[in-house]
């Protein structure tokens, strides 16, 4: 298999630069992961972030033929070569593979993500309905890995302003949320023609998550539980 991975090393590097590595596939090798893992093995200057190899962790996102995606759960038989490996678009390169994620988890720890309820606390637990419980679905299994906040237009035209896909998904998880008590102070602190409002709809957010969820869909819901609460 032929691979050509984006390289700098900002201590050595004056420029990125291209560097190409063939390598024959094993039969264990199944996973693009595996393949850096042995390559990784006999260059130990390349860099990149892996953790679980289960697509749980979400720390190897990289940019693989020109669309963001997981290296520990994208299949080899799904890749034409030579495989082209970049950082994720529009976040700083620390070094090869691995980007400085500081504003991105900037923008998510500003919608607090958190339960606020300040009600005395019960029993036991705060309980919800099969039904409360469901609205979740969709919102809370993102894993904040970087790659559709990567790939959106909006995010790189703003990215100091502008939420992104990864932090509106997970404030409609908290709005959507029926324990707690803070929807209004959300979406008046949302209620900005940059930090929600920039969305323009593209969709590339939705299309390349790997966990199949739609961050779109999820600030819809946040613009339409504004109106409703308008009216």
């Amino acid at each position: 298999m032929q691979l050509s991975i984006f390289r700098f090393n900002p201590e050595r590097d004056d420029k990125p630069y291209v560097q190409d590595y063939e390598i024959e596939l094993r039969a264990t090798e199944v996973m693009l992961l595996d393949v850096l893992l042995r390559i990784k093995a006999q260059d130990n200057t390349l860099t990149f972030r892996k953790s679980c190899r289960e697509g749980v962790c979400g720390s190897d996102a990289m940019n693989i033929n020109g669309r963001n995606g997981l290296a520990c759960i994208t299949p080899l038989r799904w890749l034409k070569e030579p495989v082209m490996l970049r950082p994720l678009p529009s976040f700083p390169v620390i070094r090869d593979l691995v980007v400085d994620m500081t504003r991105f988890f900037s923008q998510y720890h500003s919608i607090k993500p958190y339960l606020i309820n300040a009600e005395p606390l019960p029993e036991k637990e705060r309980l919800q309905s099969p039904e409360e419980r469901d609205k979740l679905n969709g919102l809370y299994e993102c894993i904040m890995c970087g790659c559709c906040t990567s790939q959106c237009p909006s995010s790189w035209w703003n990215p100091d302003k502008f939420v992104g896909p990864a932090g509106l998904l997970q404030a409609d998880r908290f709005i959507a949320d029926s324990r707690d008590r803070a929807t209004q102070e959300r979406l008046d602190d949302l209620n900005d023609v940059y930090r929600l409002f920039r969305c323009r709809t593209i969709m590339n957010c939705t299309e390349v998550c790997p966990k199949g969820l739609a961050p779109s869909r999820a600030i819809e819901s946040i613009r339409l539980a504004m109106l409703k609460n308008s009216l």
